[in-house]
């Protein structure tokens, strides 16, 4: 089913994708195109098929939780630009 102009101008703008005018025939074969591809993937028969989240069944190696401490705030603001009482200062942005 091809889309119609008013359709692809509600899909860009939920998309909030500013369209012109030049642009909606060229917009409109490519989402033809996406929902063709759509609709073949829906039309194949996956009875039997066990859904799956990896190509491998592989388990990861897990390694030992271990807390470590690493404090390199004094690094970090030693090349900090501004730095006031052992935090950063910032320009303002926001009036």
């Amino acid at each position: 089913m091809p889309l119609t102009d008013q359709e692809v101008r509600h899909i860009a703008k939920l998309a909030r994708i500013e369209l012109v005018d030049s642009q909606i025939e060229r917009t409109r074969n490519e989402l033809g195109s996406m929902l063709g591809l759509i609709e073949q993937l829906q039309s194949i028969d996956t009875t039997g098929v066990e859904p799956m989240a990896h190509a491998t069944d592989l388990t990861l190696r897990l390694r030992d939780d271990a807390v470590t401490e690493t404090d390199h705030r004094a690094s970090f603001q030693a090349v900090a630009p501004a730095v006031e009482n052992g935090l950063y200062l910032v320009p303002k942005v926001i009036e």
